[in-house]
């Protein structure tokens, strides 16, 4: 399945929110979409899942017009929504039937997803009672239910411990692998980096960015070399460097140092120059920036 998101513009009042924002997502290919807060993220999906209709602009399935009532869709909102003085299992199974299911298949699921997780001896209880993480995961697994075909995880790992983050983790590394669609909005980048093959980065509601992550965080680190030191000494050679190669820019980080070498042929220079100070070398070699870096970077430039 490919999902197009083409040239979509939303208005509230006399405020635009999303401005000509386009992109696609592919089966078998999570798609993280990133943006700070305001962005229009939310918007975005709202509008895609129908419960905004934009002013302009069109989603299209597999080239046809994108009908969300007619697709088997796992929705996970930002806001949640689950009633809290319902019994677990009993919302479950009605969440389903909404989605078309019968109510053998809606009970088939809601049981299957609850003990996926570890709930089981938490079906018969008040969402209220359960603990914030234990609510996230029952959240979660409504999302799960009826297999959908295109998952859609607004802030998902909110209130989840990193047992259930790696669970989590994997189930949506094995929906990727079944060849679903899958779309991943979070404002933490280590999840983003470990579940995403793709990006894409809205700012002010536009696109500023868009693609593949390893090849996006390829193009960001070009003509660019890191330095490490096993004695966490770098920073007292930023200088030295400087003076050394004129036209290098030194940046530090939070484990060595960035080298720009602005295209310049310098790798070898620079291993002779660090060989001749007899540094301990921990690692040298090409700079792959971190999504967070990424993203600090491009939404300043777009500022």
């Amino acid at each position: 399945m490919r999902l197009t998101v083409q040239n979509i513009n939303k208005s509230f009042g006399d405020k635009q929110i999303l401005h000509d924002v386009s992109f696609e997502v592919v089966s078998g290919r999570a798609m993280g979409f990133l943006g700070r807060n305001g962005a229009g993220k939310s918007t975005t999906i709202r509008c895609l899942m129908d419960v905004f209709r934009q002013d302009s602009g069109q989603f299209l399935l597999d080239g046809q017009p994108f009908r969300p009532w007619w697709m088997r869709i796992g929705y996970l909102p930002e806001e949640r929504g689950m009633y809290q003085k319902n019994e677990v299992l009993e919302q479950l199974v009605y969440f389903a039937m909404l989605r078309g299911a019968s109510r053998a298949e809606a009970a088939r699921s809601a049981n299957h997803w609850v003990d996926y997780f570890g709930l089981g001896e938490f079906k018969k209880k008040k969402l209220e009672t359960l603990s914030k993480g234990n609510q996230q995961k029952i959240q979660i697994a409504q999302s799960f239910l009826n297999e959908p075909d295109i998952l859609i995880l607004d802030e998902p790992f909110s209130g989840l411990d990193p047992v259930n983050a790696q669970i989590f983790k994997d189930t949506i590394a094995d929906f990727v692998r079944q060849g679903k669609l899958v779309i991943f909005s979070s404002h933490q980048m280590g999840y983003v980096e470990e579940v995403c093959d793709d990006v894409t980065l809205i700012h002010e509601g536009r696109i500023i960015l868009h693609g593949e992550l390893d090849r996006i965080k390829r193009e960001e680190g070009r003509d660019k070399l890191f330095l490490a030191l096993t004695d966490g000494r770098e920073g007292q050679q930023a200088d030295a460097l400087r003076a050394a190669f004129p036209g290098l820019q030194v940046q530090a980080v939070k484990e060595g140092l960035v080298l720009d070498t602005r295209g310049a042929q310098l790798t070898g220079p620079l291993l002779h120059w660090l060989a001749e100070q007899q540094l301990p070398i921990r690692r040298f070699g090409l700079y792959e920036p971190s999504l967070t870096d990424i993203f600090i970077t491009k939404v300043g430039e777009a500022a």
